[in-house]
């Protein structure tokens, strides 16, 4: 297996423009992936996803850079590492794409950087796989989110 990069295809019950809202603004996110999320949504802007209590000592605070803003198409944003600014060398990169489909959407997600990264085998593997199993347990919620925001409209 590579570890180059995890997709995944999802049909959501809501109009693009709901679920972009719900993939690029702090406060959605907060309903099904991050505990707590700090971030400007424009192309540049950059900011924080927190993992945990906030508050708490252990929480894990990821720093975020966001690359595209374009609704309701795309958005794209590097994530997860050390030093400023981010880079394909240094940080995975999270690729929302965005297709009309009926009436609703087609969310084709992406993420890649983890072969960029340099590590060695073992540890690439299980940070392969700690995202795997990450995005198989967030991504549903997504959906549930952007089709509950969906059913409001």
């Amino acid at each position: 297996m590579e570890y180059g990069s995890i997709e995944r295809e999802l049909s959501i019950d809501a109009a693009p423009e709901v679920v972009y809202e719900v993939i690029s603004s702090p406060e959605h996110l907060r309903e099904w992936w991050p505990d707590d999320a700090e971030f400007d949504p424009v192309p540049g802007g950059t900011g924080t996803v927190t993992f945990g209590d906030p508050a708490a000592p252990d929480a894990k605070v990821e720093p975020l850079t966001v690359l595209e803003a374009d609704p309701p198409r795309r958005f794209a944003f590097r994530w997860v590492y050390d030093e400023a600014p981010a880079t394909g060398a240094n940080s995975f990169l999270v690729t929302f794409d965005l297709v009309r489909s009926g009436g609703g959407t087609l969310l084709r997600f992406k993420e890649t950087g983890f072969r960029e990264r340099g590590w060695e085998a073992a540890v690439l593997e299980e940070a392969y796989f700690d995202h795997v199993r990450g995005w198989d347990h967030f991504l549903p919620r997504l959906v549930a989110c952007a089709d509950r925001l969906g059913a409001r409209s």
